[in-house]
């Protein structure tokens, strides 16, 4: 069944819970016009584990600095069975992560989305309803993508000029194969990323997620000082309402906490207190 795969490749539930409703609604259509003699997807959410209460927390991890750099050390470190292009094409997947791109924004770039603009390289993205934004890269992004990029035409072989167009079009990720890269296909390398990446990422490791680095993103930006509303331009939220509920819904950096205000009036524990 399609959500026991979601499941396995360690989908969100809010994200499963959304599909199962889009494919819910496609049957619902269909049996009313007679195309179809019922809907099978029509399904208790509840005992699917999909009923989340909505005044629940995320369950979205929130990282660090140190994590998502070794996130992306170990995507361009070599691996055992990954060539030189397969790990610089994991380097630069985690790198548009770090840009607050979604999953499905990734994986539906094309070569020629990346573009200079206004003296600064950069990618349109294909958002939600179908609205394109133009995302800047930083440093850290642009070098991954060329280095990937290089390595993959290197690989190839150069191209005739009349393949120009064919260029163009082609998927920014591709798999071996040449397919565009896919959802699961992402999911499943962050997480084995995570699981590979060491001491600093072995607390999150089976929890991490596509979104985990989207939000990092959003809660790094605005800790920076960016304005809420810049950042919601750039991660393509339809309001700046969703942008600063995202920051609020994640961890604070400790060091925005007045926590150790606190323990230094108690003072420190003797030595009779035992751990937790």
């Amino acid at each position: 069944m399609w959500l026991a795969d979601l499941q396995q490749a360690r989908a969100a539930v809010a994200t499963r819970d959304r599909m199962l409703a889009t494919v819910k609604a496609l049957y619902t259509h269909l049996a009313d016009t007679g195309l179809a003699a019922g809907n099978p997807a029509a399904l208790d959410r509840r005992r699917l584990g999909l009923a989340v209460p909505a005044d629940s927390a995320s369950g979205t991890v929130t990282l660090t600095t140190a994590q998502v750099r070794a996130l992306y050390d170990t995507a361009a470190a070599p691996r055992r069975g990954a060539g030189p292009v397969d790990s610089a094409r994991a380097a630069a997947v985690v790198a548009l992560f770090t840009l607050g791109l979604r999953v499905g924004e990734i994986c539906g770039l094309d070569r020629g989305d990346l573009h200079v603009t206004r003296g600064r390289r950069a990618l349109r993205v294909r958002g939600k309803g179908g609205k394109t934004r133009v995302v800047y890269l930083h440093a850290l992004a642009e070098s991954a993508i060329s280095d990937y990029l290089r390595a993959r035409d290197a690989a190839e072989g150069s191209l005739p000029a009349r393949r120009d167009r064919a260029l163009v079009d082609s998927p920014l990720l591709r798999t071996r194969t040449g397919a565009r890269y896919q959802r699961q296909a992402v999911w499943q390398l962050l997480r084995r990323l995570a699981e590979a990446g060491g001491p600093v990422l072995r607390d999150v490791a089976s929890a991490m997620h596509p979104h985990a680095l989207r939000h990092f993103y959003v809660t790094t930006a605005v800790e920076a000082g960016a304005q809420l509303v810049h950042v919601q331009a750039d991660v393509g939220h339809s309001s700046v309402d969703t942008t600063e509920q995202v920051y609020n819904s994640a961890a604070r950096d400790p060091q925005r906490s007045a926590v150790d205000l606190v323990g230094e009036v108690l003072g420190p524990p003797n030595s009779r207190s035992g751990s937790l």
